[in-house]
């Protein structure tokens, strides 16, 4: 780990850490209410998008020049951010278009957590679970693209799949926390 990613990661570690307890407790809340209403688990979905969105957007503001993947990282962020904020400004949208936006989003961040694996400066922990975590997004994606409607099947996909991202991601903060103690040894 170059001495930038961990002036980064020393200070951002704990972002990703609540985005995995924002994802544990969504994945909590689908599981244990699978009968929820379209309106409760686009609202619950939502909040699960702008907290993840805005804590990438602020990591990859300020790792801009300081790690390689800070593109895809503020990428990330104003996507989850716009289609949070579109599914907030548009609570009567279809299920079709809850669908696609829902398959869609895992499906790209599935992708972006594969591609940042293999860009340099990752533990080998760090890259392993990066890249069960993508491409357990990319088949909970589509998985999901392929439900015709919300059924008891697609709230158990989704709450399935922030089950399992979620202690991953916490995880990854905790080995980048610990990579971080150990360089600064």
């Amino acid at each position: 780990m170059n001495k930038t990613n961990k002036e980064l990661m020393k200070h951002y570690w704990w972002m990703m850490v609540i985005r995995g307890v924002a994802a544990i407790i969504f994945g909590l809340a689908a599981l244990l209410w699978p009968g929820l209403t379209l309106l409760t688990l686009i609202y619950l979905f939502v909040l699960f998008l702008i907290a993840s969105g805005l804590i990438d957007i602020v990591v990859g503001i300020f790792s801009i020049g300081k790690h390689t993947r800070w593109f895809l990282t503020l990428l990330m962020g104003i996507l989850e951010l716009g289609f949070g904020v579109y599914l907030i400004r548009h609570t009567g949208v279809t299920i079709a278009t809850f669908i696609l936006l829902a398959g869609f989003i895992l499906i790209f961040k599935g992708i972006l957590e594969i591609v940042g694996a293999f860009i340099e400066g990752v533990t080998a922990t760090e890259k392993s679970l990066a890249i069960i975590a993508g491409v357990i997004g990319v088949l909970a994606g589509v998985v999901i693209l392929l439900q015709p409607s919300v059924t008891i099947a697609f709230v158990w996909v989704l709450g399935l799949f922030a089950l399992i991202s979620g202690p991953i991601t916490i995880a990854i903060a905790l080995d980048v926390k610990s990579a971080v103690e150990k360089v600064e040894k």
